[in-house]
């Protein structure tokens, strides 16, 4: 044993143990507690290793051997100081003995010890040992425990298992490149071998007739789907897809892998895997024939992907015709799941072809509605049998294949399933007091969704029905109002089925694809629009007394479809829809039907402004209506939204009201209010200063009532934060929404000089409490940011200079308040502290790239305002670690879209900060290269373009010798000279992400990478090498190739003509790269690169 000296004494041994059974055994937190903390210093010792062993080969309990195999995986992962060579192929040789010796092991204990077997062989996985990768040879690891008994079968295959998906997921530790390259590398070499024999194990099995009675066999056969499920569903070429985005997923599986599913017994051995086992297993076969159905389609010609499906359908109609296991939930999720990938991965001129189709069909279809019609079954898996409806309806006008594809028959069938058992489950959900689906907004608008496209397919079928229903409904619903002994049970249930029925016309409205309509649709349209319109009538009437929220949000819903389909400058006014409104309720032309919809909101308004989720829907509505060029204009001109503009206070609209007791934070809704309002002042408002005057009289009145509290010493706090919170919430809608030069020069003059130190103020009383401070902050910033050039000041007006100064001072109040709160639990980090900073820091961006202010003037004039702001940055951004830097999205946009400012315009200032500092926003930039959000990543790499420039020109003019440049240079320079690794880091990482990964801003990528060459041009050469001599010997010369074309023509400078001939020579480059990649079997083995 080389794993460092045996420990000669074992009284620790006995310590070690009874710490283990306090971490995993003891109910007492506090124990517990110092245990942990005993065992952490324990695996930072320096004799864990030989430790570890002892516990292994003596510990008495599992919880000692369970210890001892975490704390290997620690110190095999860590990336400081990593274990030599030796060590680590040791550790891996004695789990295995471990293991096979001893496969009574509690199960959590194997799991560990398997758990860091996987680990050591992935991170291990391009070492070699004289010539030989030694951590590859995993097949054979195996082999030895699949000849031997059951209990150690199943460890070999759990090993197989917990390796492949070891393999596929990256963890944070590492580089993602080198994660990369060791799942290329792997899938190459190994993956199928593992996929070939996980199935002739299940074909060796399945013949056998085991008994799964027997505990170990079932559990043998349980890892095996668990390892070919791995397999199929590894990420073979890199994408890393989010879990949640399951409809799209298509299975990328290798050209060489072909054979397996050219090979129709692959396919059978699963189908008939599912018919032999027991149903708590057959979950498990399903999600590998949902992998196997979702294969690529390129991996076929067009005769071996017809063969294919045939078997497909036919393993499906087999399943449909013996549905004994279907009730299980999770088989029936599983089954739900293959019959979407049907039509997501085949097309219906595929399907229509395959032989058994029309009686298949008619099985789905019948499937189909008897889970509808089950509706409190397993609710999460209808999406799945809806999104295959949805997809076959969308097909219908696009088959060619002169075969019937018959869904005008069964796709009404699947409609009418859907809509009759939706409105019978309100009855039964009132009655059983069972969970309302109606309360899950995502999933009925997801389902609804589908529906829009389902229901246009025979759609005069779907229109009869849903008049049928909703006459029966509505009649029922108005005799129950006017009788004087009716149950308000029965009222609230006509209430639920009308409440589906409006949904659900909403969503076939909203389904209307101009192209594929006709007349006679839009007329029905038109009688479906009408009905609901007459309820709406109807339930208003009585909102005196009694509403019914939900059915107003479905109210809602159904406005914003119409509106998409119907109002806007698309439209076709001449539509038979209005000809029928015309007929039935006299509504002639659109600036009638836009009344409507202004009166249902200021009804809303008025009756529902305690309801924040019918406010909010209700004022997008009118926020959407203020966006369309024609539709203002008209509206403009309705009584109905001249009396909003001038009656905008709480008394007409209670939603203004101050003295709720809501929260400050459910005040956002006014912003959205004031944004549509403003839309609409602007139509007319030209140069009006008085008509502007008379709009902000309420808002006046609320600054001067602010001004008079906080004037005095003894004011209602909660009252004077809820005016000043809803008055800047109003004041950002209404400068979102002046995007007018004009316009906003109003408002400026507005709240400048007067208003501002108000807003100061309130920053200075609480910057502790951000429901007050983010608002005044958000405005403060939307105030700044010059949309479509509104801030142009005159050539004698100092103004851009006084607003920079106002927003200094904020920032620097702000930021040097907010630094005395000390630490912030994590939990309250982003709303206390991180959430202002990015505003903050978008403040400051949009502020310094606004093109309205010279900055050159402040030092010229000894004016410390930039300055100030600038130093605040600095504190603000020391304060917060690296890693909640890239965590949270919002701080890390603004964060790196106000760094590429700095960087393009004030990189004096950069290069005159302290070392530290230096390094920290260097070392950010580095790990931003590398991240997931492409804005981020982009904005990077231009901070980083701008500082390599710079530093470039420096040296070019230091060699020059000129006159002494500023100190402050010197200084930059000599810190990028102290610490070369740094840009050698970054030029390595833009490198590896330019040969290695799915580069999706390759430009931006090209730009910082000549500068960083040729900063770094012996480090580059060595960089060179070290990818030409990993690649297998007949390719090395191709590639020493691709770096020679690279750098041809490529001039020492950094002038434009110049680097954009490298941005050609580098889109070549990759190009040439990735082929002679794709040829080869081996990934790249260069451990500096990694580093």
């Amino acid at each position: 044993m080389k794993w460092g000296k045996m420990a000669d004494h074992v009284q620790g041994l006995a310590q070690l143990e009874i710490l283990c059974k306090q971490l995993y055994e003891t109910t007492d937190t506090a124990v517990r507690h110092q245990a942990e903390k005993a065992l952490v210093e324990f695996t930072n010792s320096p004799d864990c290793l030989s430790k570890c062993q002892l516990l292994l080969e003596r510990g008495s309990s599992s919880y000692s051997q369970l210890l001892a195999a975490t704390c290997l995986s620690k110190l095999v992962s860590r990336t400081s100081n990593p274990l030599p060579l030796e060590q680590r192929v040791d550790i891996r040789n004695y789990v295995l003995n471990y293991l096979a010796t001893r496969p009574k092991l509690a199960a959590f204990v194997t799991q560990a010890l398997i758990q860091l077997y996987a680990r050591i062989t992935k991170l291990g996985w391009f070492d070699c040992q004289k010539e030989d990768y030694v951590f590859r040879n995993v097949i054979a690891d195996v082999t030895r425990f699949l000849q031997d008994s059951v209990e150690h079968c199943i460890i070999g295959v759990t090993i197989l298992s917990q390796l492949t998906n070891e393999i596929n997921q990256a963890d944070t530790t590492h580089p993602l490149t080198k994660h990369r390259k060791i799942a290329s590398s792997f899938r190459d070499s190994s993956l199928f071998d593992i996929f070939t024999l996980s199935c002739n194990l299940l074909k060796q099995a399945s013949a056998k007739n085991l008994n799964l009675n027997d505990e170990s066999q079932h559990g043998l056969l349980m890892q095996l789907l668990k390892l070919s499920y791995n397999c199929l569903n590894y990420d073979f070429i890199g994408t890393s897809t989010d879990e949640s985005s399951d409809d799209l997923c298509t299975v990328q599986i290798p050209t060489s892998w072909r054979s397996a599913f050219l090979d129709s017994s692959t396919l059978q051995l699963f189908f008939n895997l599912y018919h032999s086992i027991p149903p708590s297993l057959s979950p498990l076969v399903l999600s590998c024939l949902v992998q196997i159905a979702s294969v690529r389609r390129s991996l076929f010609n067009n005769a071996e992907r017809a063969k294919f499906l045939s078997h497909l359908v036919d393993g499906v109609k087999r399943i449909l015709a013996n549905p004994q296991c279907l009730p299980d939930p999770n088989n029936y999720h599983e089954f739900c799941r293959l019959l979407a990938r049907l039509k997501s991965n085949y097309q219906l001129g595929e399907l229509v072809k395959v032989e058994n189709y029309p009686e298949v069909i008619r099985l789905i279809a019948n499937f189909t509605v008897t889970s509808l019609q089950h509706w409190e079954f397993a609710p999460n898996s209808v999406h799945y049998l809806l999104s295959l409806w949805q997809r076959l309806a969308a097909s219908v006008p696009y088959v060619k294949a002169t075969e019937p594809h018959l869904l005008e028959t069964y796709t009404p069938e699947v409609t009418k399933a859907y809509i009759t058992s939706r409105l019978e489950s309100v009855h039964v959900i009132l009655r059983d007091g069972l969970e309302d689906p109606l309360d899950d907004a995502g999933l009925v608008q997801q389902q609804l969704d589908q529906l829009s496209t389902i229901g246009r397919c025979e759609y005069e079928k779907t229109c009869a029905l849903l008049v049928q229903l909703f006459d029966q409904a509505a009649q029922t619903y108005q005799e129950l109002l006017q009788s004087t002994n009716s149950s308000a049970v029965d009222i609230t249930v006509q209430e639920g089925r009308l409440t589906w029925l409006v949904y659900i016309i909403g969503a076939v409205i909203g389904g209307r694809v101009s192209f594929a309509s006709t007349d006679e649709q839009d007329a029905m349209d038109g009688e479906l629009v009408c009905r609901v319109l007459q309820l709406m009538n109807l339930t208003d009437s009585r909102l005196a007394q009694a509403g019914n929220e939900r059915l107003e949000l479905a109210m809602l819903s159904f406005f914003e479809q119409f509106r998409k389909i119907y109002i806007g400058d698309q439209v076709q006014k001449s539509s038979k829809l209005y000809r029928r409104l015309s007929e039935v309720l006299g509504l002639n032309d659109e600036t009638m039907v836009l009344s409507v919809f202004i009166g249902k909101i200021i009804t809303n308004l008025k009756y529902w402004g305690q309801c924040e989720p019918i406010t909010s829907k209700t004022l997008q509505l009118l926020n959407d209506l203020s966006l369309g060029y024609s539709s203002v204009r008209k509206l403009v001109k309705l009584s109905a939204v001249q009396f909003m503009l001038n009656n905008h206070t709480s008394e007409h609209f209670s939603f203004l009201g101050v003295n709720n007791q809501s929260n400050l934070s459910d005040m956002r809704c006014r912003t959205t209010f004031y944004t549509a309002l403003g839309r609409l002042l602007m139509v007319d408002l030209g140069e009006d200063e008085d008509q502007f005057e008379q709009f902000m009289l309420p808002l006046t009145a609320a600054f001067e009532a602010v001004a008079q509290m906080l004037s005095t010493n003894t004011f209602n706090e909660q009252e004077a934060k809820r005016t000043l919170v809803g008055l800047v919430r109003d004041l950002r809608g209404i400068a979102f929404a002046f995007n007018a030069k004009t316009s906003f020069m109003m408002l400026f003059d507005w709240i400048y000089p007067a208003y501002m130190p108000i807003l100061q103020r309130a920053i200075e009383l609480w910057y502790h409490d951000p429901a007050c401070t983010t608002p005044v902050l958000k405005l403060m910033a939307e105030l700044v940011h010059n949309r479509s050039q509104r801030l142009q000041f005159d050539v004698s007006s100092p103004n851009g200079i006084l607003l920079f100064r106002e927003t200094s001072k904020m920032i620097t109040t702000y930021g040097n308040r907010i630094l005395t709160l000390g630490e912030v639990p994590k939990d309250q980090v982003y709303s206390v502290k991180l959430k202002g900073v990015s505003v903050c820091f978008a403040m400051l961006k949009a502020v310094l790239s606004g093109n309205y202010v010279n900055f050159g003037v402040f030092r010229l004039y000894g004016d410390d305002a930039l300055d100030n702001a600038l130093q605040t940055f600095i504190k603000l951004l020391l304060s917060i670690p690296h890693s909640d830097l890239l965590d949270y999205p919002k701080l890390s946009q603004s964060f790196y879209s106000l760094l590429e400012v700095l960087t393009q315009d004030h990189m004096n200032f950069i290069a005159s900060l302290e070392p530290h500092v230096v390094m920290y926003i260097l070392s950010s930039i580095s790990e931003g290269l590398t991240a997931l959000d492409t804005m981020v990543c982009t904005g990077c790499c231009s901070s980083l373009d701008h500082i390599v420039t710079y530093l470039f020109k420096q040296l070019s003019r230091s060699t020059k010798k000129r006159p002494t440049p500023m100190a402050t240079d010197d200084r930059f320079l000599h810190i990028m000279q102290q610490h070369p690794e740094m840009i050698q880091q970054m030029l390595s990482t833009v490198l590896n992400i330019i040969i290695f990964e799915d580069c999706r801003n390759q430009w931006s990528m090209s730009r910082p990478l000549l500068g960083l060459i040729l900063l770094n041009e012996k480090y580059f050469a060595d960089l060179r090498n070290s990818i030409v001599n990993s690649q297998p010997p007949e390719k090395q010369q191709a590639m020493h190739l691709c770096f020679e074309n690279l750098m041809e023509g490529i001039e020492r400078n950094l002038l434009t003509k110049n680097r954009d001939r490298f941005t050609q020579n580098l889109s070549v480059f990759r190009r040439e790269v990735n082929d002679s990649m794709k040829n080869s079997t081996y990934g790249v083995n260069s451990n500096d690169m990694m580093s």
